[in-house]
């Protein structure tokens, strides 16, 4: 029995050609009752020996983070006295490089590696945060935001810098989205020291993360519109930007809209519903279900809201599971048809743009 890591490494030692490897495949397809047309490939795992070494990888980096915490707390260079010490991420990052030098460059683990990529960049991250909270110590109250917008973008800056030094050295596709996000907290940082307490502007943390997540899914975009096929790892990245962009967008539109309060007018519940069907009808343009998953959460209390106001006070739960898992499920099964029928009327400059509807049914290993 042949595994995708098996075709992709024929390919890539020039066993088999890649026209070859895309006849198989069509072939093993067109053998199944439904084609593999607009589904999201990505690596996650090749075998279960990928989830045995994040396991492993996993207790060898808390071990290494609570050892540097201990060293840290016997020299006294921790955060307020009795905080964190910079001295644990700054191990599980050298510790995270180390076994992707491994498990990444050599044996190219797809889980493994997306653990060690973000152990790496988030230790980056929060080593020089709380170095800098550590060495800034007390800050008088009306200046901790001030202090804090610094060390966050200063933080991100570095963490932006390491995601790029990583993704120069492996090529993991999730490495892209991991400077997004640290790009993202140098300017979060700076509104942050800008405003000088959130709490009288929260509005404008909101708004700018909205912008900044419009940002990353521009960027996204520009890597999908590289590869409409989705044969090569440009795909896998702009998968990543999607998964990061969609709760950047989402999160942020509704608390500005105040349906984040804790309760929902049946206005507001069908305010979400609409917000949500044209976040399906983009969703089915860019074939990305980042986010309808994101905004799940907000539709499935928008809904559990509406039955409650209608009277369904027993079966509100259950009903509103059972309507949108029937719907999701619903367009899961059409949703090449649903999308073609929302991406041929578009006009043929955008259509370029978009993935095709008539790519192959399994990507091929390029970079």
């Amino acid at each position: 029995m042949y595994t995708q890591q098996d075709l992709d490494e024929a390919v890539a030692s020039g066993a088999l050609s890649a026209e070859s490897a895309v006849a198989f495949r069509s072939f093993v397809e067109g053998q199944r009752a439904l084609p593999a047309i607009d589904e999201e490939h990505f690596r996650l795992i090749t075998g279960f020996n990928d989830i045995f070494v994040s396991i492993a990888a996993a207790i060898l980096l808390f071990a290494v983070g609570w050892i540097g915490q201990s060293i840290g707390q016997s020299m006294g260079f921790v955060v307020d006295h009795n905080g964190p010490s910079p001295l644990a991420p700054a191990g599980v990052a050298a510790v995270a490089w180390a076994l992707a030098l491994f498990f990444t460059a050599k044996r190219r683990m797809a889980l493994p590696s997306i653990l060690l990529l973000l152990a790496f960049v988030g230790g980056v991250f929060l080593t020089v945060g709380f170095t800098g909270a550590a060495v800034v110590g007390d800050r008088p109250n009306d200046q901790e935001a001030i202090y804090a917008g610094a060390i966050a973008s200063i933080s991100g800056l570095i963490a932006a810098l390491s995601a790029w030094a990583h993704w120069r050295r492996f090529k993991v596709p999730i490495t892209i989205a991991a400077g997004a996000a640290a790009a993202a907290a140098i300017v979060i940082g700076i509104v942050i020291a800008i405003l000088g307490d959130i709490e009288t502007a929260p509005n404008v943390l909101w708004a700018t993360m909205l912008l900044l997540g419009v940002g990353v899914f521009l960027f996204a975009m520009r890597w999908d519109s590289s590869d409409p096929a989705r044969q090569t790892r440009r795909s896998d990245v702009a998968f990543w930007l999607h998964l990061l962009a969609a709760p950047m967008i989402v999160h942020p539109v509704f608390t500005l809209l105040g349906l984040n309060d804790g309760s929902a007018t049946i206005s507001e519940g069908l305010v979400v519903i609409l917000l949500y069907v044209a976040l399906g009808f983009t969703a089915l343009a860019i074939d990305r279900r980042a986010l309808l998953v994101s905004a799940l959460a907000y539709v499935l209390y928008a809904l559990q809201a509406l039955f409650r106001e209608f009277g369904a006070v027993e079966l509100n739960i259950a009903l509103t599971a059972l309507v949108i898992g029937s719907a999701l499920l619903l367009l899961s099964a059409f949703w090449h048809q649903a999308r073609a029928a929302i991406v041929r009327p578009l006009p043929e400059g955008l259509r370029a743009k978009l993935p095709n509807l008539d790519r192959p049914a399994t990507p091929l290993p390029a970079a």
